[in-house]
């Protein structure tokens, strides 16, 4: 699929995950704006897709876990009139117990994971509205709805990205704007050499390569998909899933407390 001069902001992108969607994206005909904290690779990656490509590929270091970082990361998404399309992919895993980890490791997965990305999102929406046409996909986790006895900051910061994309997928049901969100398993990347769990600690079996997920993930945002599940062969176990959440919430909505909460 070729598209007009449009631009792909992909957060992360110096590798991994980020790395390869701008490789998608780059061959669909988008110019990109690669933002990472790796000026080293970011160079090399932007020469290399402008070269095969022929796109015009901007580099953006920034570590969006700083103030002046993420401010200027936030300029370009609200100003820069050929944005289309937002990748927030930058996320960090610490996979510890709580008990045993540095407040600093919670503190950084909550300002990446979650502040970072509603930032972002915040700063591009109000000129996709008003253009009514725009795209963002977040890249959230499995483990938005699992926690291990390791995971408990993790996972909850992609709980956050599952909530919060689910509601603006409300908030732009009848726009032009649409948000994908992408759950992936265990993927190969480097995330895993910094978090605590090697990826030589899992089975093998279990990981998939990034090339994988990121062209899985683009299949259903070919689709439509509001909600991707790149390694989930059954859809209906979604579906399922969904239908039980939206019973337990309708079986909230009364003001009586539950028989089993009542004096006798």
């Amino acid at each position: 699929m070729t598209i007009g001069k449009k631009t792909a902001v992909v957060t992360g992108a110096s590798s991994g995950i980020g790395a390869v969607y701008a490789d998608r994206l780059a061959a669909r005909g988008y110019d990109l704006i690669l933002v990472a904290r790796r000026a080293d690779r970011l160079s090399e990656l932007s020469q290399k897709l402008s070269e095969f490509y022929g796109v015009t590929v901007q580099v953006l270091v920034a570590d969006l876990t700083k103030e002046a970082d993420l401010a200027k990361v936030e300029d370009v998404l609200a100003n820069d009139p050929a944005v289309r399309l937002l990748v927030n992919n930058a996320g960090l895993a610490r996979l510890s117990p709580l008990a045993q980890a540095p407040v600093s490791d919670s503190m950084a997965q909550v300002a990446l994971n979650i502040t970072a990305l509603t930032r972002l999102t915040h700063a591009v929406l109000p000129r996709f509205l008003a253009r009514n046409e725009g795209d963002i996909i977040n890249v959230a986790s499995v483990l938005s709805v699992h926690s291990w006895d390791l995971s408990a900051v993790y996972s909850g910061t992609k709980a956050y990205v599952l909530t919060f994309s689910r509601g603006l997928q409300d908030e732009l049901a009848n726009t032009g704007v649409r948000l994908q969100v992408v759950l992936p398993a265990t993927t190969a990347t480097e995330i895993w050499d910094e978090s605590g769990v090697p990826l030589s600690a899992l089975r093998k079996e279990s990981v998939m390569s990034t090339e994988n997920m990121v062209d899985a993930a683009l299949v259903g945002y070919d689709r439509g998909e509001s909600l991707t599940w790149p390694s989930v062969a059954d859809e209906s176990l979604w579906d399922k899933y969904d239908a039980a959440r939206a019973a337990l919430f309708a079986a909230t909505q009364t003001g009586t407390p539950a028989p089993r909460y009542r004096e006798a």
